[in-house]
């Protein structure tokens, strides 16, 4: 890709911790926007076969998996103040890393809040525990003691959907001639989500990109890492929980402690489906599985007392992956949850198809309103090696964030929806294909009464029970 820019000028060591799917795509974004030569960048991965890809972009490069025994053994002598933590690993414990960047003075992003391996599924952890309100709660406890910027959670989704969020408010307050000042903190957010009735956010996405290989039995196929969504499959399900609800979940709980943003359901995301909307798929049922964004974004947009909030949408994650990811899901449910012995990231034997991910925000004054990516494979090619367009959505956002964090390198622990959603689109719109924003008149009730009678809720048809599939 031509004309790009040098966002800021690096002079400490940049450690990436991972080096699959993402951390192989996001490279090269490093390299192409941040001014540091490549023998700047450490990569420490446990394979040492994808490390090779590392070296020849110059990196350094050490094989080694990180567990809580040599953590700091490792990493510690590798960490000096100023320089950057980049995780993009799974199985690596989030705050650990953030304890140990907070005391040698050096910044921090992840992509998702990771517990230890096992952590997810631990069964002597009650289910509250295993969820991502959970570790969202641990990590926000060292806001309180300032230090180096520590991002969280900043890929595509979680990440580059709160700065979606933003955008498609004001677009929908334009279109809707909704007269507001530009909001500026995030209470004014929150308050121009009450404003224009906003009662669901879904982060609603289809990936339909296909690989020549299909997937064969006894196999895990996904376009980004098969751990991750492993992992988060078999956490519980959850979702930011709106003041408008009227009909608790029979299997849902609340949480007794924290912001009280939002519930979880017992049982886990990769078997609770929901009905969503994306402009090129039309409906869908996707998997609620659980996402950071879910609980952030609901949080963020919260009017009033958190225990009985005066305004709150209800926000979760609806997706739709790949077939082949799919059938995946399916086998693991039927195994009882136990993986399949082999796995598979689709990335260069893919031929063909997109990743359409964006927010669907419901409840305003022209109904539905989707604004997001939509990305072919062919593109995300051309854009930058070693991606496909589910993972370019992502590492162009992780590029996004780092260079924020290395502009702004005492903001302490930061989310998404802290920083500066119009920066953080301008660094990621050349890497996101059609960004674009569409009306629909359609609902989770649409179509379905013909069918047979269900106890759905007629009066409103924006209650999360009516975008559940039962």
């Amino acid at each position: 890709m031509s004309g790009f820019r040098k966002e800021h000028a690096f002079a400490g060591r940049l450690v990436m911790l991972g080096f699959g799917c993402i951390g192989q795509g996001t490279l090269p974004l490093l390299l192409r926007h941040i001014e540091m030569r490549p023998d700047q960048i450490l990569v420490i991965a446990p394979d040492e076969m994808a490390l090779a890809l590392a070296r020849k972009h110059g990196a350094q490069t050490l094989a080694v998996r990180l567990e809580p025994s040599n953590l700091r053994d490792v990493l510690a002598p590798r960490l000096e103040p100023g320089d950057f933590l980049l995780n993009v690993s799974v199985d690596v414990s989030s705050t650990a890393l953030m304890q140990l960047c907070r005391e040698k003075q050096a910044l921090y992003l992840d992509t998702c809040i990771e517990p230890w391996a096992g952590g997810y599924i631990d069964t002597a952890l009650s289910p509250a525990r295993r969820t991502n309100y959970a570790l969202r709660e641990a990590a926000l406890e060292m806001r309180s003691c300032g230090g180096p910027t520590a991002v969280l959670t900043h890929g595509a989704n979680p990440g580059l959907v709160s700065h979606f969020v933003k955008q498609a408010l004001l677009n929908i307050a334009r279109d809707t001639g909704v007269v507001t000042a530009r909001p500026t903190t995030g209470e004014q957010w929150a308050g121009l989500a009450m404003q224009l009735n906003i009662r669901s956010i879904h982060i609603a996405e289809r990936d339909t990109q296909v690989s020549a290989a299909h997937k064969a039995p006894g196999e895990f196929v996904n376009t980004w890492s098969v751990e991750a969504l492993v992992d988060e499959g078999c956490q519980p399900a959850e979702l930011g929980w709106g003041s408008h609800e009227r009909h608790f979940p029979a299997d849902g709980a609340r949480h007794a402690w924290g912001s009280k943003a939002s519930i979880y359901l017992h049982r886990p995301g990769a078997s609770t489906r929901v009905r969503t909307w994306t402009p090129l798929a039309g409906p869908i049922h996707g998997f609620l599985i659980t996402h950071a964004e879910a609980i952030s974004i609901a949080d963020h947009l919260t009017v009033g007392d958190p225990d009985s909030p005066l305004y709150r949408p209800t926000v979760h994650y609806a997706y739709h992956p790949c077939d082949d990811a799919v059938l995946s899901l399916h086998e693991l449910a039927a195994s009882n949850w136990h993986v399949q012995p082999r796995h598979r990231v689709m990335k260069d034997e893919i031929v063909g198809g997109i990743d359409e991910v964006g927010v669907l925000l419901m409840g305003h004054a022209r109904g539905a309103y989707w604004y997001g990516s939509q990305l072919s494979v062919e593109q995300a090619r051309e854009l930058c090696p070693h991606n496909s367009a589910t993972s370019l959505q992502v590492t162009a956002a992780v590029m996004a964030g780092v260079v924020w964090a290395m502009k702004n390198p005492t903001r302490g622990v930061i989310e998404p929806d802290d920083m500066p959603f119009e920066e953080m689109l301008r660094l990621t719109r050349p890497y996101l294909g059609e960004v674009v924003g569409v009306y629909s008149d359609w609902t989770p009730l649409r179509g379905r009464s013909w069918l047979f009678e269900e106890d759905i809720d007629r009066d409103d048809a924006w209650q999360f029970k009516n975008f559940r599939v039962v």
